[in-house]
């Protein structure tokens, strides 16, 4: 079992990658992502009445609720995507 560890060891060490799917690039456009998202989420967020028997149309159906927060979402949504399927060039010698 040793011997098979060392090997398993020295074939990682020889393509120098370090285990992880991605590479640091891609996390952290990743953990952009996800901060574009949660911004996305917490505009389209609020509109709550203090009354329940009042209806305020107006802010509910306002520009940052219906346009604004869509729109960064699906950005946010892209920059998740590309960051996924992205890969760093590598030198090649």
């Amino acid at each position: 079992m040793a011997k098979i560890e060392n090997q398993n060891e020295k074939a990682v060490s020889e393509n120098g990658k370090n285990g992880f799917a991605l590479g640091k690039k891609n996390y952290i456009a990743l953990a952009i992502g996800f901060a574009i998202l949660v911004i996305g989420y917490a505009l389209m967020s609020g509109g709550a009445s203090t009354d329940p028997n009042v209806f305020n149309g107006d802010e509910i159906f306002n520009f940052r609720r219906i346009t604004l927060a869509p729109i960064v979402l699906i950005i946010g949504f892209a920059v998740e995507i590309f960051a996924i399927m992205w890969r760093p060039r590598t030198k090649k010698d």
